[in-house]
Formats: C-alpha cells, sequence, structure tokens
C-alpha cells in the first residue's frame, strides 16, 4: 500500500515475476481500499507505508484482521521502526528497498503463518485470541543475543536443541560474531547452568603456558612455579570449559588435549596423580577447521572428537536486519553508563550503518557506537559523529599508513621504539573495530603478541 502510484507499479510487476505460486501480490493507495479487500481474505501480508496510513498509530486497524504487518517508511530511523512493531508490524522495511529485499521479508512473514483453518473455527474465536507471534520477534532478546533475523533464528534453535546434551560442541564463525555468548548461551540452558563457565582464549596465552592454564602445574614444575595451580578443566568440573580460538593450540597441546577428552582426567604438569572431572567442552575458531587440517596445523582426530554438534554464526553482514537493533540496544546501554542524552540515530547516520560492510562484525559495531557516546553529545547521532572508517565506506589503512599517520603529527621528534611500536599496533586495532585478531593478521604478528605487549605497557605506565 503506497500513494506512489509508479512505486506501486514496480513493486507489484516485480513481485508478480518473482513470486511464482506463493501469492498474489495487489495494490492499493489507500488504507479504506486495503481494508475493504481484507474482509474477505482470510489470510494476508500488508506492506503499508506508514506516510500513507496517516502514521504508526494507523497501524492497528491493519493488523487487527487475520493478517500480518510489514511497514515501510522513507524515514528509515530506528525510532520509526521501533514504534512500527510496537503498533502490531511484525517488520520494518526503510525505503527505498529493492525486490529481492521485499520478497525475502513476505517469505519470512509466510514461514509464520499457522496452519489454515476453516472459517467456522476462525469465526468461533474470541477477540481477545492472541494472534501467533513470529519466531523471530517473539526471540529478540534470547540469552543475550540480539536479533530477528532467519539466520540468528537458526542459531537460537540449535542452541535450543544443542543444549541439553554432554556431546562437545564446535562454534565457528568470524572474529566478533559473538561465539563466547553462544558457549555462555549453551551452558546456560543446559543442565549444568548451576555449574562453572570457564572460558580461555587459546591466542591470548604464550604457548609454553597454555598447558599449564588449562590442565594446572605442581610447585616447582618449572621456573616460575612457586605453588600449586588448579588448570581450567579442573575448575569448570561440573560445568562447560570453553576454549576459544582452539586453531591456535599448539600440535604438543592438541595431543594432550584429545588425551583429556578421551580419559575424562587431568593430570598437572609435575604431577603424577590423575583427577577425574566431568566438564563439558565447547569450543570455538574463527578459522576453516578444515584448512587448518589439510594445512597440518589442526589434528583430525582430535577435530572429530570435538565436532560433535556444529553451530555456525553468521556474519553481521549476512543478517543486514539485525544492524539497527544492534546499534540502538547499544546506543541505549552506553547512553546510560556514560550519562549521555543518546535517544537514537538520524536517518543519514543510519543509513550509514546499514551500508558499512563490518568486517569486525557486532564487536566493530559495539566498539563503534561506544566510540560515539564518549566522544559526542547530542540527542541523536549523526553521520559525523560515526568513526571515519564507517563514513569512508570500511576502507581500512595499511600498516604503512599506521606509521605516516603517526609520524605526520610530530615530525620533528623521534619517539622511544616502544612509543611508535605502541602506536601502529593500537591504530590497527582500532582500524579494525578492536578485533585484535583481524589487526594481529594485517601487521602479520601473533594475537598473544598484542596481548603481551598491551600488559607490558600497563605495567610500564603503572611502574
Amino acid at each position: 500500500m503506497d500513494a506512489d502510484p509508479v512505486q506501486r507499479r514496480t513493486v507489484s510487476a516485480q513481485l508478480s515475476a518473482q513470486a511464482g505460486l506463493r501469492f498474489a501480490p495487489t495494490a492499493f493507495a489507500t488504507k479504506a481500499e486495503a481494508l475493504e479487500r481484507l474482509a474477505d481474505r482470510p489470510h494476508a501480508i500488508v506492506v503499508a507505508d506508514l506516510e500513507t496510513v496517516g502514521g504508526v498509530d494507523e497501524l492497528g486497524g491493519l493488523s487487527s484482521h487475520d493478517s500480518s504487518v510489514i511497514a515501510m517508511s522513507a524515514r528509515g530511523s530506528v525510532h520509526a521502526a521501533v514504534a512500527a512493531m510496537r503498533a502490531g508490524a511484525i517488520d520494518f522495511l526503510p525505503k527505498p528497498f529493492g525486490a529481492a529485499a521485499l520478497l525475502e521479508r513476505l517469505n519470512a512473514a509466510i514461514a509464520e503463518w499457522p496452519a489454515a483453518r476453516p472459517a467456522e473455527a476462525k469465526r468461533a474465536e474470541t477477540p481477545a485470541a492472541p494472534k501467533p507471534a513470529a519466531t523471530g520477534l517473539a526471540r529478540e532478546d534470547f540469552e543475550g543475543f540480539i536479533g530477528r533475523s532467519a539466520a540468528m533464528g537458526l542459531v537460537y534453535d540449535q542452541i535450543s536443541r544443542i543444549a541439553p546434551s554432554k556431546a562437545p560442541v564446535f562454534v565457528t564463525g568470524e572474529s566478533g560474531t559473538g561465539k563466547e555468548l553462544c558457549a555462555e548461551a549453551i551452558h546456560g540452558r543446559s543442565g549444568r547452568a548451576g555449574g562453572p563457565f570457564i572460558a580461555l582464549n587459546c591466542s591470548a596465552i604464550p604457548k609454553d603456558l597454555m598447558e599449564s592454564e588449562i590442565f594446572g602445574h605442581v610447585r616447582g614444575a618449572f621456573t616460575g612455579a612457586t605453588e600449586n595451580r588448579t588448570g581450567a578443566a579442573e575448575l569448570a568440573d561440573g560445568g562447560t570449559l570453553f576454549l576459544d580460538e582452539i586453531g591456535e593450540m599448539d600440535l604438543g597441546l592438541q595431543a594432550k588435549l584429545l588425551r583429556f577428552i578421551q580419559s575424562g582426567t587431568v593430570q598437572r604438569v609435575g604431577d603424577v596423580t590423575a583427577r577425574r572431572v566431568d566438564v563439558r567442552i565447547v569450543c570455538a575458531t574463527h578459522r576453516d577447521p578444515f584448512a587448518e587440517i589439510a594445512a597440518g596445523r589442526f589434528r583430525e582426530d582430535l577435530f572429530y572428537r570435538l565436532h560433535v554438534l556444529p553451530i555456525q554464526l553468521p556474519a553481521l553482514r549476512e543478517r543486514a536486519e539485525d544492524i539497527l537493533p544492534l546499534a540502538s540496544a547499544f546506543l541505549a546501554r552506553y547512553a546510560a553508563e556514560e550519562a549521555r542524552a543518546f535517544r537514537g540515530f538520524e536517518p543519514e547516520a543510519a543509513a550509514m550503518l546499514m551500508r558499512h560492510a563490518w568486517p569486525g562484525n557486532v564487536r566493530e559495531l559495539q566498539n563503534a557506537i561506544r566510540r560515539v557516546v564518549v566522544l559526542h553529545q547530542g540527542a541523536e547521532v549523526t553521520v559525523a559523529m560515526l568513526p571515519q572508517t564507517i563514513r569512508a565506506g570500511g576502507a581500512q589503512p595499511s600498516r604503512n599508513e599506521f606509521a605516516v599517520v603517526e609520524t605526520r603529527a610530530a615530525p620533528q621528534l623521534v619517539a622511544p621504539f616502544w612509543e611508535q611500536e605502541r602506536s601502529i599496533i593500537e591504530c590497527a586495532v582500532e582500524a579494525h573495530g578492536g578485533n585484535i585478531a583481524r589487526a594481529a593478521a594485517a601487521l602479520e604478528i601473533s594475537p598473544s603478541t598484542i596481548y603481551r605487549k598491551r600488559q607490558a605497557w600497563l605495567e610500564r605506565r603503572t611502574a
């Protein structure tokens, strides 16, 4: 439903060409015409332009029928989307949009329809009977996740099915997609929720200390081992052990991890006693595990021990409809933390967020919004407030550019090497939205190097 005759003809023609037998599109210029047709249609999806119907307050009349409403508007702000959802819309589509985007939303809405019922049964329903809600809308906040996209709906379903099991879980996905949040959700929905959840980042710990971190050590086992220490595997007894970035683990330690999984016992470094533990393992990696196996960097036997229940997390660019809800949630959170007055995004800023490729995924978006809140004041986020990497269309500076940017600031000075090194590394981390793994890859160093350098800089400042 749109007052623009050109828009009605164009969209109707495109949908008719692609819809096949799934639905028959009909265009209306006014709300009255739509309501007249809805009177004798048991199921219908109304795509309503907010300006045509007279605002979000007028959506109620459309959704009161046995129909679903997808709101659309040229004023694609987060406020408009939220208001439309509260008024009964199941989705929101900012204009302009293509036929493919609309077709995707229509197919998702059709998939959520209840089975057709006889007319008599329909008439017998009381007016107060609630209309079945779309799965995505009902699970807007799922164990800390934010997103109503079809891709995230599949993830939520997988977590719900996998959580009660005792089998290992193998989570894959790009950096910043929420792999640790996924592991926490699995733990929280399992029978082990009352037990500990222990997370260990295999890329952040030096290889020579990793075995001690997982299995613990006894006093005198190696230089610096001044007391007995319980490892993560023992600490997780009765709960869940999450091994993040397991692809970074040394091959020798992979063999010991395999033995631990097979035997269910832990032997601390330097100890002769084996201790039995009850632990469920959830591991994650941003790498392609099959490529790592082919390259000889990951043991195939360990992979098949761990890859029992796989979950693939989608990149943020693969669920673009979740970008604005995520941004809005982060904005509300950090505005409250920093005592700022931000309430939403200007349409141009929201559109720019939607266009960005988000190579750092949700973490990059989160860092970008936090930076905006900390550095700026206002009621709405404007384009000028967004980080340069977003305003520039996602272009990332090269490694050489990091050094150029820093040296131009003070051409007369020669800073100590550690300060220049810190500037280059921190610039790389910022350019990649806080994503340590991607920054390390750009600099051709190990992620653990960045973590060690940061710790050394912190100790230098506090000394």
